[in-house]
């Protein structure tokens, strides 16, 4: 698997053990900089001071939903993947066509997706 070599990433996931799940593998990839927010808020203000070369947007936080983050970021042209065990059946239409990793997922299944996004 390719690398995501000095990469900055962004991970908003509210699950603690998901979460961690996600920067070992991002970790094990090369990121350079992995930045968690478990909440919306939380996501927001990590955007607040700058964005990432990437990120990993847990669909359903808690009760509320991440796009708001995703349209920042897609404003600001980041890829991002979104992670979801609703799959895209649960996604509101404007984003049903972006990139989404099906939960429970392997870590190499988010690893293939997220090169996939800085390799296209």
């Amino acid at each position: 698997m390719t690398s995501l070599s000095n990469k900055s990433v962004l991970v908003v996931e509210d699950e603690a053990i998901v979460s961690f799940l996600i920067e070992d593998t991002l970790a094990g990839m090369g990121c350079k900089d992995i930045r968690l927010a478990g909440t919306l808020e939380a996501a927001e203000a990590e955007l607040d001071k700058g964005f990432p070369d990437l990120a990993v947007l847990d669909v359903n936080l808690g009760g509320k939903m991440v796009y708001p983050i995703a349209a920042r970021l897609k404003a600001h042209a980041v890829p991002f993947v979104f992670t979801t065990g609703y799959g895209v059946s649960g996604m509101l239409p404007e984003w049903k066509s972006a990139t989404i990793v099906q939960k429970p997922f392997v870590p190499e299944a988010l690893g293939k997706s997220l090169l996939s996004l800085i390799s296209g």
